[in-house]
Order: structure tokens, then C-alpha cells, then sequence
């Protein structure tokens, strides 16, 4: 085989006259009847091949035969193209190669798809034919900038004193959260391994362990209900560090996050990155990922809507339900039934019952604002001026409000609000909104159990203000955690973690984790506590998302190279599949189908 001299992407003006050597996909093949021209590809780019009958006739002969995705290596001398034959939509569109030996390395089917009119593909074929998806300019772009990444993630935390360490794939099930994915043990049968679904306790135990910084770049493992942004199987770069406090751990990591979008994207991100409260998050913006890239808050006018004449606002206000709504800049232009049809239902996917809404504009005789709408008329002057005062409305904006529950109604604006400023062109395209989630509730109250659930996960750490509350008063306990948001995606979360073995028993009594319980399910973490655990925390970025910001995609399947389906499928090698029965025996298990098979008399249909 000829040996590659340069890549296909990489050739310039500054080459002409040079020999070259280069192998990969025929991209296109145009035949002028005298002149071949090909466009060759690898994944650093395109370069244009030139076969001329009369300086080499075999070698022109041989040409035509190629088609699309054929693979082959090519000699020959770079040239300049023809005067006003340049190509500025290509890097290397000055330039040609005059081809004087080829070899064909590999023929190709006729491909599933065109590569350039990808788009026009539904996701089923080009997951069944990853391969060939991969080969995708776009595709290869975002397996870079992951490679990039998880690079510089390397890079930094070696840098300030970080190591990597492994933990275990195969680990002891700790239900907690999502479903675990279970491994049968041959060796010891009817005993299973659970994938991780973090390295949460044993990055902890290192710290135990005197590793004092530690991370990696782990793959992770949840059998959760098929969701859009979720993977059975994700990635995540997972951080603990000794000795230091929720600052600590923010400021290291937040410098991480703003190296790697100053280097793939060129976005400086001011630092430090702002703080937000939970409590404020969800006040103002009804989320605890909140967009930050344009205003529009949310304003509660419970108050106000006590004492209105509306009878949807007070009958709420009565059963201890809030009003609140948001004021939609340019709103105005809003038909009556694109309020009432399309928005009200959008919100009442999310449990709203419906929609009230008031269009503010000026009044005839100049004097100032007043509202339009059907149920204006159950406001007072001075309560719809106090209204469009709390709102901050102008002429042409509408307010939209939602009474219920207050859980409901945050649920349902905040996704309102997000859909409203896509819309109405509130984003900028290219910026970037950074927040630190802080102050998050330790605890979230299960109404249907009647108990206390953990809002992060069991180990996280009391603000140390609040530790008396855990007595007396344990609902409104702060924790030590905190959650990065960009762009109201969450790209990373932790906190700091309880070291005090009294401390992590009377949080596991809060939720309802029997000391028996505790012994089976974390037995051995509980132990590591009593030797000496320095105070600790960490964080852990989710990978597959933070390259979907970085490359533009809301799909986290198109940076993952092999991803699953939202059923769980991998559509390129048809898993999971069945094993056969003698795999099942070694394991000392049976299927359903197995059983039945078992069950059948000799003869037997």
C-alpha cells in the first residue's frame, strides 16, 4: 500500500510542487470525459485528485471505475488550481493533487445515505449504520471536540495536583435513586454486581484513603425510563478533593469549565462565576437550572390576587396556592387564540389547569398603561396598575399567570418561560450564561410516603449553621451542594460531603434508613468513616452534555459515537439480545422462556 505522506485536510499553496501520498473515502467522483476529478476524504478534511488521460492514461483508466466511499491511496504533485478554479468553501481549495499512481485499497456498497444531506435521514438509520453516520464531517467534528475535552480535563487536574484513579465497574448494589443494572456472578451464584451508577462512595473512601485529590473520567451506568437527554450509559468526570469547603471546590473546577470554552470556543467566561441561592432560582425563575441568557423573572402577585373579583385567583389563594406569572416582552402581538390554544396547553402538560393572561397597552389619551383582556374587568384600576408595576410591563408585552399549587405553578412557567424567550428571539445565538446553584434544601418532603427524601443524594453535607434543625426542624435545612448551570442545562453538580459518622447516622434516621439498613446497603463506607475521614467534597461533570453545548447539538446521542436509543437499544449490534441456555446454566439462571420450555412433557407442542 502506498504510505501516507499528508493528510487529505492539510495541504495549502505553500505545498505546490511536493510529492504527496494520500489514502481515505472517495467523497465525489465527477468524470469530465478527458479529466477525473475526486474529492478525497479523511477525517482531518477534503483535498480535490485530478486524473489526466494524457499524462497518465492507465492511471486515468483506473479512475473511472471509482465511485462513493471507495477506499484508496493516491501519488502525486500538488498543484495550483486553474485561475478562478479555487474553492474558498474548502481548506485546501487552492490547491489540487495531479494523481500519477492510484490503488484501490477497498470497494463499498452503495451507501445507506448521502453523507452531505444527512439531515434528511431519521435518527432509526443512522444509528443502524453508525459506521458510516461517524464518517461525517459533523459527526467526526463533535468526536474531536469530546477528545479535546476530556484531554484538557486530563491536562488541568494534573496540573494542580489531581490523580487518576479507577474504581470498580462491577460494585455492590446500593438502590438508591435510578435502577441499578445487575451483573450474575458465576462464582458465587444467586449473588449479583451492580454497574455504578457513580463512583460516589469509593472516590469518598479515597479521601478516606488519603488521596487527597482525585478524578476521572468514568463511565456510568442507569436502567432509568426512556428519556430524550438521558443515556443508559453515560460519561461523566467525576472530582473529590480533601480539606476544603464549598469555595474550595468551585473555584478549582469553575476554571476548569472556562479553560475549556476559551480553547474549543473562544467564549471567555468572567470569573468567578455568579452564585444564585435555590431559594432564588425557583422564586424568579421557577427552576433550579435557570436560563440566565435573557430576564423575563417570574413575579408572584398572590398578595393582589387575594382581593381580586376573579374567582380562579381566590378560590387558589383560599386552598393555599400562589398566582404568578411573567411578562412577555412584545407579547402583545400574541393572537387570543394563540394564548388560549396553543400556549394554555402547553402549560397544562405540565399540570397547569390553565392560563390567565392580560395584554398591556396605552391608553387612548396618553396618560399610561392599562390591560386588554377578558378578564380585565375583574381588576380594579388600581389593581391593574399595581400589577403592571410588579411586572414591569410596557406597551405591546402580555402577562401570562398561572394560580395552583406552588410546585405546579413553578413547574409549568419555568418551561413557559424558556419556550417564550426561544420565540420571541430573547437568546442571543452564541452566549453563554454560567450560574452556580447554591443553598440547595437538604431534604425534600415525599407526600405520598409521608418521610423525608434526599434532594441530592444521603451523603451530602448540612450547611454547618443548620445542624441544629436536624432535630428540630429538618425540612428547612440547607445543604452543602451546588450544581453549574449554562445555558439552563445542568452540566455539573456535588457538594460537600458528611465526614462525622453522627452526623450521616442521624440523616440516615430522617430518611427512614434503619440502622440495619444502612449496615447492608453501605456497610462498608459506614466503616471507613470511623478511621479518620478529613473533611471532603467533590463534583461531577456530566461529559456527553457539556459536549453537546460545546458542538451545538440538543441531542445527546450525536456526541456519544455508540449511543443507545431512548428504548434502550443499541440499533448497530441489536442489543440486548438473548443468550443461550447453556450461559443461563453456568449462571445458575432462567428466563421466563426457559422456564416454560422446561415445563413442556416430552412430545409436547
Amino acid at each position: 500500500m502506498l504510505k501516507r505522506t499528508h493528510n487529505c485536510g492539510e495541504l495549502r499553496s505553500s505545498n505546490v510542487g511536493e510529492k504527496v501520498r494520500m489514502a481515505g473515502w472517495v467523497h465525489s467522483y465527477r468524470d469530465h470525459g478527458n479529466l477525473v476529478f475526486i474529492d478525497l476524504r479523511d477525517r482531518e478534511g477534503l483535498v480535490q485528485l485530478v486524473f489526466d488521460p494524457e499524462q497518465h492514461k492507465e492511471v486515468h483508466a483506473e479512475a473511472r471505475k471509482l465511485r462513493c466511499e471507495w477506499v484508496i491511496a493516491a501519488q502525486g504533485e500538488v498543484r495550483r488550481r486553474s485561475e478562478g478554479m479555487d474553492n474558498p468553501k474548502m481548506a485546501t481549495g487552492e490547491i489540487e493533487v495531479a494523481i500519477d499512481e492510484l490503488e484501490i485499497l477497498n470497494t463499498a456498497k452503495t451507501p445507506p445515505f448521502d453523507i452531505d444531506s444527512v439531515n434528511e435521514v431519521n435518527e432509526e438509520t443512522r444509528l443502524k449504520y453508525r459506521f458510516f453516520d461517524l464518517r461525517r464531517p459533523a459527526m467526526q467534528e463533535k468526536m474531536r471536540v469530546r477528545h479535546r475535552v476530556a484531554k484538557m480535563v486530563r491536562d488541568y487536574y494534573d496540573d494542580n495536583g489531581f490523580w487518576e484513579i479507577e474504581t470498580p465497574m462491577l460494585g455492590k448494589s446500593t438502590p438508591e435513586g435510578a435502577r441499578d443494572f445487575l451483573v450474575p456472578s458465576r462464582l458465587y451464584q444467586g449473588s449479583f454486581y451492580a454497574l455504578p451508577q457513580s463512583p460516589q462512595l469509593f472516590k469518598q473512601i479515597l479521601m478516606v484513603a488519603g488521596s487527597d485529590r482525585y478524578f476521572q473520567i468514568v463511565r456510568c451506568f442507569r436502567d432509568e425510563d426512556p428519556r430524550a437527554d438521558r443515556q443508559a450509559e453515560f460519561t461523566q468526570v467525576d472530582v473529590e478533593m480533601s480539606f476544603v469547603d464549598s469555595e474550595d471546590v468551585m473555584s478549582v473546577n469553575e476554571k476548569l469549565v472556562a479553560d475549556i470554552f476559551k480553547n474549543v470556543l473562544d467564549v471567555d467566561v468572567s470569573l468567578p462565576i455568579k452564585r444564585m441561592s435555590y431559594k432564588q432560582a425557583i422564586d424568579e425563575y421557577g427552576i433550579d437550572r435557570p436560563d440566565l441568557r435573557f430576564d423575563m423573572r417570574l413575579h408572584e402577585i398572590t398578595d393582589i390576587a387575594a382581593n381580586v373579583d376573579f374567582k380562579v385567583f381566590t378560590s387558589t389563594v383560599k386552598k393555599g396556592g400562589i398566582v404568578k406569572g411573567l411578562c412577555a416582552p412584545g407579547g402583545g402581538k400574541f393572537s387570543r387564540r394563540d394564548i388560549e390554544k396553543t400556549l394554555t396547553e402547553f402549560v397544562n402538560g405540565y399540570g397547569a389547569k390553565g392560563l390567565a393572561w392580560l395584554k398591556v397597552v396605552a391608553k387612548e389619551d396618553g396618560s399610561g398603561l392599562t390591560v386588554n383582556s377578558s378578564i380585565a374587568k375583574f381588576f380594579s384600576e388600581e389593581q391593574q396598575q399595581e400589577i403592571i408595576s410588579r411586572f414591569d410591563a410596557n406597551d405591546g408585552d402580555v402577562i401570562l399567570m398561572v394560580a395552583d399549587k406552588e410546585d405546579v405553578v413553578n413547574k409549568s412557567l419555568a418551561p413557559l418561560r424558556v419556550k417564550l424567550g426561544k420565540e420571541l428571539g430573547l437568546c442571543k445565538e452564541g452566549s453563554y450564561e454560567f450560574v452556580w446553584i447554591v443553598d440547595f434544601p437538604l431534604f425534600d418532603w415525599n407526600e405520598d410516603e409521608k418521610r423525608f427524601d434526599s434532594l441530592h443524594h444521603p451523603f451530602t453535607a448540612p450547611v454547618p449553621e443548620d445542624l441544629e434543625k436536624l432535630e428540630s426542624d429538618p425540612g428547612n435545612i440547607r445543604s452543602q451542594a451546588y450544581d453549574l448551570v449554562v445555558n439552563g442545562s445542568e452540566v455539573g453538580g456535588g457538594s460537600i460531603r458528611i465526614h462525622n459518622p453522627e452526623v450521616q447516622a442521624k440523616v440516615f434516621d430522617l430518611l427512614n434508613i434503619s440502622r440495619e439498613q444502612a449496615e447492608e446497603r453501605f456497610g462498608f463506607f459506614l466503616k471507613a468513616l470511623d478511621y479518620g475521614t478529613p473533611p471532603h467534597g467533590g463534583i461531577a461533570f456530566g461529559l456527553d452534555r457539556l459536549v453537546m453545548l460545546l458542538t451545538g447539538t440538543d441531542n445527546i446521542r450525536d456526541v456519544i459515537a455508540f449511543p443507545k436509543t431512548q428504548r434502550g437499544q443499541c440499533l448497530l449490534t441489536d442489543a440486548p439480545g438473548e443468550v443461550d441456555k447453556a450461559q443461563l446454566d453456568e449462571l445458575n439462571l432462567r428466563t421466563q422462556k426457559h422456564l416454560h420450555a422446561v415445563e413442556k412433557k416430552p412430545g409436547q407442542a
